[in-house]
C-alpha cells in the first residue's frame, strides 16, 4: 500500500519494506495461522497467484451477470439464501473463501458453520437450491485452489 501511495518507489524503501515484512511474518506468523510452516513451500505462492487470476475472472463474470440483470427491462430474479458445502477446515481458508464470495457481485456470505462444513450465501438470482449444485456453481472452483494453498 505504501509503495502505491509513494509512487515511484525508491529502492531503499522497497528493501526496508521487504525486511520489515519478513521479520513481522516470522515473529507473528503463528498468531493468525495455526500452522505457519506450510507457507514455507513456494508452490503455495504459485497457487495463490493462480487464485488471484481465477478470482479476477470470476469477478468479471459475476459483474457482467449483475449488469445484465440490471439492464433488463423486466427484472426477473429469485433472490434467496443457499447452503453450500465446503471441504476447507482452516480458519484462514474459510475466511478467504467467504470473502471471495462476498466480493463477487450477486453473492454475500451470511454465515459459516465450521463444524458441519457449510457456508450460507445470499444469492441475488438463485439458480440451484440443491446443496451440491449450488456448491458447484458458487464455490468449487475457488475452493479447490484455496485447499491447495491453506490445507
Amino acid at each position: 500500500m505504501w509503495l502505491g501511495l509513494t509512487w515511484p518507489p525508491e529502492p531503499q524503501h522497497v528493501f526496508t519494506g521487504i525486511i520489515v515484512a519478513c521479520i513481522v511474518a516470522y515473529l507473528l506468523g503463528d498468531v493468525f495461522v495455526k500452522r505457519p510452516h506450510i507457507f514455507a513451500h513456494p508452490k503455495r505462492y504459485l497457487w495463490f497467484l493462480y487464485f488471484i487470476l481465477v478470482f479476477v475472472l470470476e469477478y468479471i463474470k459475476a459483474s457482467l451477470e449483475a449488469i445484465f440483470i440490471i439492464i433488463q427491462p423486466r427484472i426477473n430474479i429469485k433472490p434467496g439464501i443457499v447452503k453450500v458445502k465446503t471441504k476447507l477446515k482452516t480458519d484462514v481458508g474459510l475466511t478467504f473463501l467467504a470473502n471471495a464470495i462476498t466480493l463477487t457481485h450477486g453473492t454475500l456470505s451470511v454465515d459459516i458453520d465450521k463444524k458441519a462444513g457449510f457456508i450460507y450465501i445470499h444469492w441475488i438470482d438463485v439458480k440451484a437450491q440443491d446443496v451440491e449444485k449450488a456448491t458447484k456453481i458458487i464455490v468449487k472452483r475457488l475452493e479447490n485452489i484455496l485447499a491447495r494453498i491453506f490445507e
